[in-house]
């Protein structure tokens, strides 16, 4: 059997498919899949042996020049590739509208999510055959549901895996980072998208700063020009510190794949951490872990208690009263739900972990 998969972002969301994959490679064997993924994510997706190809596709960028795309020809391209092989069925995984569209191409019966499934209900108009699936759990378990009821296997009860070969993974890495400590280390995965999800810098300035008196090496990845300004700034006057060159996934596995732990905001690199089975610590404010969070064995989630979180607010609306103005330090200790995440409870949770990684 071989099957066309639509799940075309985000980073978080694509690793939240692998375990579904591997569930069908189980019950399946010799089922094959070839996947429909945004250009800038196309790595990972081929790290699964159940994959075949890997079909990229440019939404994001065609939404700012939709007549280039047309114009230059790689809408035709898109399409003529979607059609290349022969397919039985095709998944669409994300349940949105913009991924719903995409599998108007696709010349097969087409499985998703119905209306009350569905992040966009809209979308289930564009479905041959529309599957319940009950939300209120973690999308990694929601996945594999969708995945058996689409192909009939029975729906699996078991933890699951992601199911990445590492050498695939590691194969496109560069074979080391220059200037790099080469003792154990730690890394800190600081950058995400959202400005609400970012941990305060003075916090991960103290977590740094203890790490380092600990006898830990820390690294620092970063993805754009301000996460390398941060990254400049956490790092300043600190010799253990390692601020990374600018990496590939592939890149950013392997140092995922060499640290004996990793500390993360809500990002797509902790989830990759958690597909490579990193011992991780993973910080959350405004995001609820319970729905999203790094999903595998040795993932710690520390969310805020505070009295607005979860939001799910990219931008804090919160209105700090006077003795909360007067007790917190707003520009340092800003967005609040933070400060019941604080570094001395972080570094505690993570020695613990690493403790029990080394049992």
């Amino acid at each position: 059997m071989r099957v066309l998969l639509v799940k075309t972002s985000s980073l978080g969301d694509i690793i939240h498919t692998l375990p579904a994959l591997t569930d069908a490679a189980r019950a399946l064997p010799g089922i094959r899949f070839d996947w429909v993924v945004e250009e800038a994510v196309t790595e990972i997706p081929a790290w699964h042996p159940a994959v075949d190809r890997v079909i990229p596709v440019a939404i994001r960028r065609w939404r700012k020049a939709p007549f280039r795309a047309w114009t230059s020809g790689e809408w035709r391209r898109f399409t003529r590739e979607l059609l290349a092989t022969r397919h039985d069925l095709t998944i669409d995984a994300q349940g949105l509208l913009k991924s719903a569209l995409l599998t108007r191409y696709a010349a097969t019966p087409v499985h998703g999510l119905d209306r009350a499934s569905a992040r966009e209900p809209l979308a289930a108009r564009f479905y041959t055959h529309c599957h319940h699936v009950p939300g209120g759990r973690h999308a990694v378990e929601r996945t594999r549901e969708l995945f058996a009821r689409a192909l009939g296997y029975p729906i699996p009860t078991d933890p699951g895996s992601y199911g990445l070969e590492r050498s695939r993974v590691l194969a496109g890495a560069p074979d080391q980072v220059a200037g790099a400590d080469p003792r154990p280390y730690l890394l800190f995965l600081h950058g995400t998208t959202w400005t609400t999800k970012h941990w305060p810098e003075a916090y991960w300035r103290r977590l740094i700063e203890t790490a380092i008196a600990a006898g830990w090496p820390v690294r620092l990845p970063w993805g754009n020009e301000a996460e390398r300004a941060r990254a400049e700034r956490l790092a300043a006057g600190l010799a253990e510190v390692t601020v990374l060159p600018r990496l590939n996934l592939a890149g950013i596995a392997a140092q995922l794949a060499g640290a004996r732990a990793c500390v993360a905001v809500d990002t797509g690199l902790g989830h990759l951490a958690a597909a490579l089975d990193v011992p991780t610590i993973s910080l959350f404010g405004p995001t609820n872990p319970g729905f999203t969070g790094a999903w595998g064995a040795r993932q710690v989630h520390l969310a805020s208690d505070f009295a607005c979180a979860p939001c799910l607010a990219k931008t804090c609306a919160y209105q700090p009263s006077a003795a909360e103005r007067e007790r917190f330090d707003l520009e340092r200790d800003w967005p609040l739900c933070f400060t019941r995440v604080d570094a001395a409870q972080v570094w505690q949770r993570l020695q613990t972990l690493l403790d029990e990684a080394h049992a």
